[in-house]
């Protein structure tokens, strides 16, 4: 009896959970036409105002453009005095559309010609509410009433004012037509709402009609099904235990619940497999772990000694995968994973036997390829290097997340058994290798290990250790770029660049030491200290060639010192011991440092921009973001990276992407800087489009600082 009234509270409970479901879908319903009211409205508002800007925008440009061809057409008549000829002009200007009157003047402000047979106004003062101000203005003025937008300008022989001539346009047929405009999107709009409301009735309607069908074939499928296996529970309960359970052929929940009664004996193994597939398999992606493919590679490697078989392993990397976590977020780093993954599993699965190949996700974005030779008669080598060129080709392959294409790449190490090493450990680590210097090598490629890789690893470690105390050695010191201003071609600053001269190796670049640096953390050490000698130099700028007010030093800080918390404390020290105005110093960080951490680095910005220090971001555009990051992290310009602006001649994309990134950054009054200009044409086609500071080598390539106090000199 209990069951009998849970199954019927069972059914109930179905149905008010339906008409509770239906209630709540009309309430969203009611609320959706609420809103949609006042969006059709809010629409129509924003049309009209819209529509009120542009047509009275363009009016006054169309007045401004007419006032000053008027009065160089009337120079000469009016130089003369020749009144006819004031006349038909003054005709012509009142035949256009919209044009309410015409007014040619003296200096005095006495009306000379309106445009009339008879001029009834002749020698009368112009003594309406905008006379003054039209009179007063020296060049095209425009001001308006409710009624009349009136456009003046003045006309001149050479330097001598021989008066003015007036122009008012009605504002009355303008407003009509925006009235016009807007009655009809409100009409439209109503049309569209009605038509929503009818199908929301459809629909509200088919839904009700599935609640009762529902309803009803829960009370066939579930409910009596279930009330049999209730009456059969309760005859075990009395202790029938030879009771008939009810057969059923059903492919179901319930068919499966009616059959439980006789595989209870096979749940401890079902579990124990459930529980080995957990330990085995990345949740993520559903390939083998680390764990599994350790195992499988250690029975392997057992089996492969003394029968003269090769084994590969490859190590692949996702390139630049942190970007896509620092501006897309999490949850699109895993989609990229498991896309990854499926793609690598497709490859390897058309390459070779499942029995001879293995794929394993590592942890983070590394993917792990096992694949055994000999049953081809192949080579493990040529297969190894067949497989990584089809894999680095297949990743290189744009993908779609969250509704956007993103380009990414794979870096993949591959080394061999039992040439490079006979145990799973060192296997593993030169495998790791290879795959680091695949990425040192550019990205998106393959190399095989060898022993000169190790010879680079620890190539790397000792130019870490020589890096350590460089800068008290004098080895590290500073270069500059000039800064020009495009509109001018004004020297406007200098961008201070870290140099490194090795005592035995030479120049080494700044993309290979500055990498060390910061990966091992030297760079919150040398940072400041660059920091501290660029204001210093800044301060000698201004003492020795009096420029200092104009001329600004811009300092790049790594994604490490910001991250630190450090840096406004470090900038208001090195300020106040160097005495350099906070206005002269520029910060520079690069997008994917500012983004990773919005929240953080808008409070670090704004504590610095607070004291006059100007913020720049650098290499702008080769992130994820888009131009909305801006209205939230708090900067004062952007710097167009070199490889937008060194394809801006050939390149429509990038001339319009550039063009747009101006555009934009401009709205947000945010000062836009190319970087990488090393032709005339570049130069000058971003000075056309509006940028404000360029460098590059075409004008100016980096010094020292005495050769910069040259450039000053």
């Amino acid at each position: 009896m209990r069951f009998d009234r849970y199954l019927k509270g069972l059914h109930a409970k179905f149905i008010a959970l339906v008409c509770l479901t239906l209630l709540l879908m009309l309430a969203v319903v009611v609320l959706m036409l609420q809103r949609q009211s006042a969006m059709q409205h809010e629409v129509v508002r924003q049309s009209r105002d819209s529509m009120h800007a542009l047509v009275f925008e363009r009016l006054r440009v169309h007045g401004e453009a007419l006032s000053a061809q008027v009065a160089d057409t009337l120079v000469n008549p009016l130089y003369y005095f020749d009144l006819d000829t004031i006349g038909v002009v003054a005709r012509n200007v009142l035949r256009q559309p919209d044009v309410r009157y015409v007014l040619v003047y003296d200096n005095k402000g006495d009306i000379i010609h309106d445009g009339s047979g008879d001029i009834p106004t002749y020698g009368q003062a112009m003594r309406d509410p905008l006379a003054y101000e039209a009179v007063s203005a020296n060049g095209v003025h425009a001001q308006w009433t409710d009624r009349v937008l009136d456009v003046s300008s003045p006309i001149r022989v050479g330097d001598q004012r021989l008066g003015g001539v007036r122009i008012g346009y009605s504002l009355e047929a303008v407003r009509a037509d925006e009235n016009r405009a807007s009655s009809a999107l409100g009409e439209r709009l109503g049309a569209i709402g009605t038509r929503h409301l009818w199908w929301i009735g459809l629909l509200l309607v088919a839904l009700v009609g599935l609640g009762a069908i529902a309803s009803l074939v829960l009370q066939r499928a579930l409910v009596r099904p279930i009330r049999q296996l209730a009456d059969a529970a309760q005859e075990i309960e009395t202790g029938n235990y030879a009771t008939a359970v009810p057969a059923s052929k059903r492919n179901d929940e319930v068919g499966d619940l009616m059959r439980a009664f006789g595989r209870m004996g096979d749940s401890i193994a079902r579990h124990d497999r459930d529980i080995r597939r957990m330990a085995y398999t990345d949740a993520l992606t559903g390939l083998a772990n680390r764990l599994a493919f350790r195992e499988s590679l250690d029975q392997r490697l057992m089996q492969l000694r003394g029968a003269g078989r090769q084994l590969a392993l490859l190590f692949a990397d996702i390139d630049d995968f942190k970007r896509v976590n620092d501006t897309l977020g999490h949850d699109a780093g895993d989609e990229v994973l498991v896309q990854f993954a499926n793609r690598i599993r497709t490859q390897v699965d058309r390459f070779g036997d499942a029995d001879e190949t293995m794929l394993a996700r590592f942890g983070g974005d590394e993917f792990v390829i096992l694949l055994q030779g000999g049953g081809s008669g192949r080579d493990v080598r040529e297969q190894a290097s067949d497989l990584a060129a089809t894999l680095v080709a297949e990743l290189g392959r744009p993908i779609v997340v969250q509704g956007r294409q993103v380009f990414l790449g794979t870096s993949i190490g591959i080394t061999l058994f039992p040439e490079d090493a006979s145990g799973a450990t060192a296997l593993m680590k030169n495998g790791d290798i290879a795959m680091y210097q695949a990425k040192v090598a550019g990205k998106s490629c393959y190399r095989f290990y060898s022993r000169a890789m190790d010879q680079a690893v620890e190539r790397r470690v000792r130019m870490e250790q020589d890096l350590r105390g460089a800068w008290d050695r004098g080895e590290l010191s500073l270069a500059y770029q000039p800064i020009y201003r495009l509109g001018d071609g004004q020297l406007v600053g200098a961008e201070a660049l870290l140099r490194w001269h090795h005592p035995e190796q030479g120049s080494i670049a700044p993309s290979v030491f500055i990498d060390v640096a910061e990966q091992s953390g030297l760079i919150e050490t040398i940072g400041p200290e660059v920091l501290r000698v660029a204001c210093n130099d800044a301060v000698r700028w201004h003492t020795q060639f009096n420029r200092g007010k104009e001329l600004f030093v811009s300092v790049n800080v790594s994604p490490r010192q910001l991250r630190s918390g450090e840096l406004p404390d470090q900038v208001a020290t090195v300020l106040r011991d160097t005495g350099l105005p906070a206005s002269q110093l520029h910060i520079e960080l690069t997008e994917t440092a500012v983004i990773g951490d919005e929240v953080h680095a808008s409070a670090l910005l704004a504590r610095l921009r607070s004291t006059g220090v100007k913020v720049w971001l650098d290499d702008f555009g080769t992130g994820f973001s888009g131009l909305s990051h801006l209205r939230r992290v708090p900067v004062d310009g952007v710097k167009i990276d070199r490889s937008f602006v060194s394809d801006v001649l050939r390149d429509p994309d990038d001339l319009a992407l550039t063009t747009a990134i101006i555009a934009m950054a401009h709205s947000l009054g945010i000062t836009v800087i190319a970087e990488g200009v090393e032709k005339e044409g570049q130069y000058a086609i971003l000075r056309e489009r509006g940028c404000d500071l360029a460098q590059g080598y075409w004008i100016g390539h980096p010094v020292n600082v005495q050769e910069f106090c040259g450039l000053l000199a």
